[in-house]
């Protein structure tokens, strides 16, 4: 009896203490054919299996453990995977590879994860940042030569995030430079830090956001970013302005600024509809570009989903903007314009 005793103690409290720890297997399958057109200056096309045209294709693990008093310790890994060759370079966890700890204060997070600034702007892109259809303001749009010259992801970053104070809240991010281009670059290469401020309360977002990413030598590019939506439960409305600032320590300053307005509305209780047009305005280039895009989602059950994707782009003069199919297409013709259809079937667990 005693033995019983002792044993059912120890399961009950085995119990318990698994119960304070989790760990989560996620991950998204996004697969489709996409079709591209001038996707270089003999105005060829392209067309084939692609992935990430609704949603980026995942795998991750992410856990948490109640520490007691409120403070909890977690992880994320997250990586990117590739439904048309599964990989064919290896997988990795660049999406994402933080520790992070939390409790009334808000969180803290630490490793390589995605910008306050870029975290932002994806609230109000109805793409989601993929396919087709995004919104491309985050790109380089100077061609640095910097690796991860972009401001979407930072490795070596610090974040802190702030508790809900009745739908305000705010994030701030600095990434250590490391010396790692210091070869090439000098200076702080690699260096960012960035913040946001947002209000989500109800049917009502706003968020404003700015960050800046060294350049070492060469100068530096500074972001800043507003944008908002309102949900009048039949539709949803976007919108997002942004101004990407290159200052190089020698010569004058580029700027490109960057604007998308969209709506989508809910159909049948299945499915939805979007539409969505960003302009470039490209001044450092002297360039302008027009996209327009169209989508549908059709929910097949809460985890999966076919959608249909299809895209206008308009360049004047010079402008190489290309529309974003991976693994189909990066690149255009220059001043040419270029229309891409994306179909494909998403699936979460």
């Amino acid at each position: 009896m005693k033995k019983s005793l002792i044993a059912l103690a120890v399961l009950a409290a085995s119990g318990a203490a698994m119960a304070q720890s989790s760990v989560t297997l996620f991950g998204i399958v996004d697969t489709g054919v996409s079709y591209v057109n001038n996707i270089n200056a003999a105005g060829d096309s392209k067309y084939g299996v692609g992935t990430s045209g609704n949603a980026t294709s995942r795998l991750g693990l992410r856990g948490t453990e109640d520490l007691g008093g409120g403070l909890k310790a977690g992880f994320w890994l997250e990586g990117e995977i590739f439904g048309d060759n599964g990989n064919a370079s290896g997988f990795d966890f660049k999406r994402e590879s933080t520790v992070r700890l939390s409790g009334n204060f808000g969180e803290v997070r630490l490793g390589r994860e995605t910008t306050p600034t870029f975290r932002a702007g994806l609230k109000y892109d109805l793409f989601g940042a993929t396919g087709i259809g995004q919104f491309m303001g985050y790109k380089d749009w100077a061609a640095s030569g910097l690796a991860d010259g972009n401001t979407i992801r930072k490795d070596n970053m610090l974040s802190y995030s702030s508790p809900n104070f009745s739908g305000f809240t705010g994030n701030i991010s600095y990434a250590f430079d490391e010396k790692a281009n210091q070869a090439t670059l000098g200076g702080k290469g690699g260096r960012y830090i960035g913040g946001n401020v947002g209000y989500d309360n109800g049917p009502l977002s706003v968020t404003a956001a700015y960050g800046t990413l060294s350049y070492g030598n060469l100068g530096d590019r500074d972001e800043m970013s507003i944008g908002a939506s309102y949900n009048f439960g039949v539709a949803k409305v976007v919108g997002q302005a942004q101004q990407i600032k290159y200052k190089p320590n020698a010569g004058s300053s580029e700027k490109f600024n960057n604007y998308a307005l969209g709506v989508s509305a809910p159909v049948g209780g299945v499915g939805e509809v979007k539409a969505q047009y960003a302009f470039y305005d490209q001044k450092g280039d002297n360039t302008k570009a027009h996209q327009l895009s169209l989508g549908y989602v059709h929910n097949l059950s809460k985890r999966t989903a076919l959608y249909g994707t299809v895209a206008y782009l308009k360049n004047n003069k010079n402008s190489g903007l290309a529309l974003q199919a991976k693994d189909v297409n990066t690149s255009v013709g220059l001043g040419k314009n270029q229309t891409g259809v994306q179909v494909g079937i998403r699936h979460a667990f």
